[in-house]
């Protein structure tokens, strides 16, 4: 089988603090008019969706049974393609479950967020401390100068900035102490999948302040695959000034799995 009817179809996962509205902005018109059946995710608690008075709780197991109820309604396992959080969901997915390749943005690496937490330690002690002593991590993210410091590169309009970041939301203090220790990915498990029946891909961007060059290189060397980074772009790539630059690339990928395959 080949053309559009052969691909399987594409699953978006979102980060912390983002829900699916951040993949609607631009990627899934774009994957869309390219003939993909194309999916999102409102990970739970997020976006007003089910489950948002224990947002605080929700664990990293319960993103990934999100997920796989998704990809359980499809008709064929899907391509993952997960950003930063959504990344390290993606990898704990593929610990028990298929598919048709997966795709890391920014992703969390392997090793979790220390690394993360211990610059905002650094150079925002007040609003992690905020955060680690009531529960909640939207304070690390609240209001446009941390929204742009965190996740935008200078040349993002100031406009987008604001109303992104007025779209973010809490993120679950559960699930960081996953992704910091609880929960780490098995790297092993994953990486046998991977050399077995599912291709990946993962991409950085070069001005990334959350999860920099060492954090992507580390995912990429876990799985023994080659780092990708694409200059001039931080933490969101979806939402960058560049993000065609981005989802050209996904595509050229996908279309060069899907002819090997």
């Amino acid at each position: 089988m080949t053309g559009p009817a052969a691909r399987p179809p594409l699953l978006f996962v979102h980060g912390a603090w983002h829900a699916a509205w951040c993949w609607d902005e631009h990627f899934t018109g774009y994957f869309a008019a390219l003939g993909y059946d194309v999916h999102t995710v409102d990970l739970r608690g997020h976006h007003r969706g089910a489950g948002a008075a224990r947002l605080p709780w929700h664990s990293i197991a319960d993103y990934v049974e999100d997920v796989h109820a998704v990809a359980s309604r499809l008709d064929r396992p899907p391509v993952l393609i997960g950003h930063s959080m959504g990344g390290f969901v993606v990898q704990k997915y593929l610990e028990k479950h298929d598919a048709a390749g997966a795709v890391l943005l920014a992703s969390v690496p392997p090793r979790g967020v220390i690394g993360v937490t211990l610059e905002r330690l650094r150079s925002r002690p007040r609003d992690l401390l905020r955060s680690l002593t009531t529960f909640t991590l939207y304070p690390l993210v609240a209001g446009p100068e941390r929204t742009r410091e965190l996740f935008y590169s200078a040349g993002l309009e100031e406009a987008a900035v604001t109303t992104y970041g007025e779209a973010l939301g809490n993120e679950s203090y559960r699930a960081f102490l996953d992704m910091m220790l609880l929960a780490r990915p098995r790297t092993a498990r994953i990486r046998r999948r991977i050399e077995g029946t599912v291709p990946l891909l993962v991409v950085g961007g070069e001005l990334d302040r959350i999860f920099p060059a060492a954090d992507v290189l580390a995912t990429a060397a876990a799985y023994g695959v080659e780092a990708e980074f694409l200059p001039g772009m931080a933490h969101n790539l979806m939402l960058e000034r560049g993000w065609q630059q981005v989802a050209d690339r996904i595509a050229g990928w996908l279309e060069a799995n899907l002819s090997r395959g």
